[in-house]
């Protein structure tokens, strides 16, 4: 693939029930824990700043529908975890995600998990991967930030996070360097 930018665009956000998730159109959802780089990663494989991105950990309150290629959707969900804020909203957004990924009634082509390389797997990242596994949601984890690795460090981690995902696939990336796009770039658009 080619590193020539997606025709994308910002359709909307939505804090609940919408006639979007009925849209016959394929869903790509990006879900991981707050600054895990969802927005940047989402803008990477656009290839433009589409999705809001900051260094600050919890911008994406809403869930953020980009129409991408005429022909699917990209949603970018809010962080869970450690994002500061107050206990009520988190559990607002934790009750969001859930609602979106498991009642909505969205059909899901792909869940793209988002963990940092650095960090590794958190709970709440097992917790998801538990989740998508029982709910039978097809999906992809990536680990992100891997231009953040000494060469050292991402042998041993990466080695880590391959034994900690198991059966699970993973796609090493970097949202600065656009190591891993093609890989699941890929995956979006042939699955």
């Amino acid at each position: 693939m080619n590193n020539s930018p997606l025709e994308a665009s910002y359709v909307k956000s939505i804090n609940g029930t919408d006639d979007i998730i009925k849209d016959n159109k394929p869903k790509i959802t990006f879900l991981g824990r707050s600054n895990v780089g969802k927005s940047s990663l989402i803008n990477s494989l656009i290839g433009k700043e589409l999705a809001r991105s900051s260094s600050r950990p919890g911008k994406t309150v809403k869930l953020d529908f980009f129409l991408v290629q005429h022909k699917l959707f990209f949603v970018d969900l809010p962080g869970y975890g450690f994002a500061k804020r107050s206990r009520e909203s988190l559990e607002h957004y934790r009750k969001l995600i859930a609602w979106y990924l498991f009642r909505s009634g969205v059909v899901h082509k792909l869940a793209v998990l988002i963990i940092d390389a650095k960090v590794g797997l958190t709970d709440y990242d097992r917790e998801s991967i538990n989740l998508l596994t029982d709910n039978k949601i097809p999906f992809i984890i990536i680990a992100n930030k891997v231009d953040k690795l000494s060469m050292s460090e991402r042998h041993s981690q990466l080695k880590k996070i391959a034994e900690d995902c198991k059966d699970h696939p993973v796609i090493v990336y970097s949202s600065r360097t656009l190591e891993g796009r093609d890989a699941l770039m890929s995956l979006i658009f042939t699955k």
